[in-house]
Order: structure tokens, then C-alpha cells, then sequence
């Protein structure tokens, strides 16, 4: 875990995956923290790079300053990570307040979106009487008598089933909180609500957005989510039989199953299309670095500016931006290819590797491999070239 500040206040988070990976930022929901997060994150970091925070005065998070918070301080925290994170456009996924703050996103900062994904949430969540009497009784008993009675809707009856201690592990998670921030969070579900303001966001911007709801969820029902798919101009929405306010918790491998259909890259129709160039330039300025790529645009004339498109569409669109192999896998393959071949790019590509992270010990092997299959002599060139770019102890 790591901290950052953000308008003087210490924020918590983690930056987990390699640099040349989409980002994917995670936002968790109220009372709970980027734990909930935990079972999701490993089936995402073959691909992705992932963030979580934990909210104002959620998790290790500083509490809220006195200052009345809005979506927008809570997006900001967002975007401020992912610049952090070196991303211009990230994935978002939500869970209820953190729904709330992909809704931000969206309405105000969809140029920044490659998609979002909304669960459990709602362009209105309750109602004003509610959460402002929620947020006199917390700060009145404070989190740690309140979670008793909080906790049990978060998750569907089966799920306490599978897991006894569920209740009581999230209880002592949620009485760990800052009463004041939690209660300020209630009074902005209350005060703030996104309905006719959502509407038309993502088409400029070419985004995805996808909810998923929990049949379960007394929290967030269905309804609450149909209501939002309509502001979202009749967004795709799937409700999770048997599950909660939580899928994150309840229902991991699902979860992770169907965020991973919504983030990989739409190529669309390439038999007939291809792959635009803008699908491919994302993807070069991911896995080169941006610096490099802007060298190579800058550096091409009229006469190799088309091949420097063609590559980009071809190599970087249609093979690079297929999520059939991880840019780990193509690394590893692309590295051994041109080794085999002596290409003069083979010192970009193990420089790439090691953006991607691949390990001292994966390198060794794809160039003994290279040995057996290619020569020893292309071998031999590449460990050199490799030791020359700081490979190797």
C-alpha cells in the first residue's frame, strides 16, 4: 500500500501490474474498503494494470477535513491516482458510492474514460430523509454500533451461509471508519443525485458503460439500476441471480469474468474494417511508453509516414490489442522473434520487456530457446544486447 496527498489530505492506495497494461481504477463502496477488491484484482493482472484507494476516512485513508465533500472531490481523488499511474484514459469499475463516482466520471470526465462499469448503484440512491438520518445516528453512535445493523444488507443470505465470519469481518472493517467522514458521504448520497445529467456522455468519447446489479441487494434493487440504465440512454444491464449489494465479495470469479468481457478492446469487424488507428496508437503509446512513439511520429516524412500508420493499425491494432494473449505473452514472443532474426528492433522490444516485467529468468529461457531453434549465434548477439540494457546481475 501506498500513500499520496491529495487537497492536504492522505490518501491510501495500490498500484499493482505492469506499466504497460490498460488501467484499470476500482472504486469500492461505502463503509467497506479496497479490500473488497482483493478476489477480483488476480484474475485482471495478466492484463491489466490495477488501482484501488480507499475512500475519505475509509481503510488508511485520512478522514474528511470539514469540509463538505461532493462527487466531484471523490472523482478527483480518481484522476489524480491515475495521473499518478501515467494514464490519459483508464477503465473504471464501481461499486455504489463508487458507482456514484463513475457516474462523476462520466458526466465530466469522459474524454478520460476507456469504459466504465457500474454496479450497484444509482443516478438516485434512497432518499434525502434517509441518509441525512443515517448520518446524525452515526455521528451519535458512531460506526462501530451502527455496522450490527448496516452490515447484514450488504450481502444475500447465502452468502453468510458459504461464510459465518463474513458479517462479523466486515463489522469490525466498517467500525475501524471515521464516523464523520461516513456521515458526510451519506449527507452527498442524499444531497447529490446525477438524474438528467448522464444522458449522451459516452458518445463522443467512445466509451463502454455497463451496469451489473445483485438481485439480493436491499440496498441498490434492480429498479434503482433499471432507473440508471435509462439515464444512460438504455445502458446494458445484468442482474446477478442470488447475489447482494457486493458482487466484488459475494461473487468474485463472476464478477471478474464479466468486468473482463466489458475491458477488452472492441476491434470490431476487422475482416471487412480492420482495427482503427486510434485502437492501435493507444495501445503502441502503452506498451512503447508515449515519448517513443511521439519520437517515431515526429521523425517520419512523407515517405514513411503511411508505413508508420500501416504498423500502427496492423501490428499494434489487430496483434497487440487482441486480448488472445497477454502483452506479457507477446512480449515474450516478439522478443524470441526477433532475436532468431538478429532485427535491429530487438533492443526496443528488450526494453519493452522490461516495462511489461517480464523476469530475468523468463528472458533467459526465451533466448536459450532462441539458441536451440534459431542458433547459437542469435543466442549469443541477444544476451549481449540484453547485459548491454541492464539485464543480469
Amino acid at each position: 500500500m501506498a500513500f499520496h496527498s491529495i487537497n492536504g489530505r492522505s490518501v491510501a492506495y495500490r498500484l499493482l501490474g505492469a506499466e504497460v497494461n490498460p488501467l484499470v481504477v476500482l472504486a469500492h463502496p461505502l463503509g467497506m474498503s479496497q479490500a473488497v477488491w482483493d478476489d477480483v484484482i488476480p484474475a485482471l493482472l495478466p492484463r491489466y494494470r490495477v488501482l484501488t484507494w480507499d475512500l475519505p476516512g475509509h481503510g488508511a485513508s485520512q478522514a474528511v477535513s470539514g469540509v463538505q465533500i461532493t462527487p466531484a472531490d471523490l472523482a478527483a481523488e480518481a484522476l489524480v491516482l491515475a495521473e499518478l499511474a501515467g494514464a490519459e484514459r483508464f477503465h473504471f469499475a464501481g461499486t455504489s458510492i463508487g458507482g456514484v463516482v463513475g457516474q462523476q466520471l462520466i458526466a465530466e470526465h469522459g474524454d478520460r474514460l476507456l469504459s466504465a462499469t457500474l454496479t450497484n448503484t444509482g443516478a438516485v440512491i434512497g432518499n434525502p430523509d434517509l441518509w441525512n438520518t443515517r448520518a446524525g445516528r452515526v455521528r451519535l453512535e458512531g460506526l462501530a454500533a451502527m455496522s450490527e445493523e448496516i452490515v447484514p444488507r450488504w450481502f444475500a443470505p447465502a452468502a453468510f451461509e458459504a461464510s459465518p465470519a463474513l458479517k462479523a469481518g466486515w463489522c469490525t472493517q466498517m467500525g475501524r471508519g471515521d464516523d464523520e467522514s461516513y456521515a458526510q458521504l451519506c449527507e452527498m448520497l442524499g444531497r447529490d443525485t446525477f438524474t438528467g445529467k448522464l444522458s449522451g456522455k459516452s458518445v463522443p468519447h467512445k466509451f463502454r458503460v455497463q451496469l451489473f446489479g445483485g438481485s439480493e441487494d436491499m440496498a441498490t434493487p434492480p429498479a434503482t439500476l433499471e432507473a440508471l440504465a435509462a439515464e444512460l440512454d438504455d445502458a446494458p444491464l445484468e442482474i446477478f441471480d442470488g447475489v447482494g449489494h457486493v458482487p466484488a465479495v459475494e461473487a468474485p470469479a463472476l464478477f471478474a469474468q464479466k468486468l473482463l468481457v466489458v475491458l477488452a478492446t472492441d476491434l470490431g469487424d476487422v475482416a471487412n474494417h480492420g482495427v482503427a488507428y486510434a485502437t492501435g496508437l493507444e495501445t503502441r503509446k502503452q506498451v512503447l511508453g508515449s515519448e517513443h512513439v511521439e519520437r517515431s511520429t515526429a521523425n517520419s516524412n512523407s515517405l514513411d509516414a503511411p508505413f508508420q500508420q500501416m504498423i500502427t493499425r496492423l501490428a499494434w491494432g489487430e496483434l497487440w490489442s487482441n486480448d488472445d494473449l497477454t502483452r506479457r505473452e507477446r512480449s515474450m514472443i516478439t522478443t524470441g522473434i526477433l532475436a532468431a532474426l538478429g532485427r535491429e528492433e530487438l533492443t526496443l522490444h528488450l526494453k519493452t520487456a522490461k516495462r511489461i516485467g517480464l523476469t530475468e529468468a523468463e528472458l533467459r529461457q526465451v533466448l536459450m530457446h532462441v539458441a536451440i531453434y534459431g542458433g547459437v549465434p542469435a543466442a549469443n548477439h541477444a544476451f549481449a544486447l540484453a547485459k548491454e540494457l541492464g539485464w543480469g546481475e
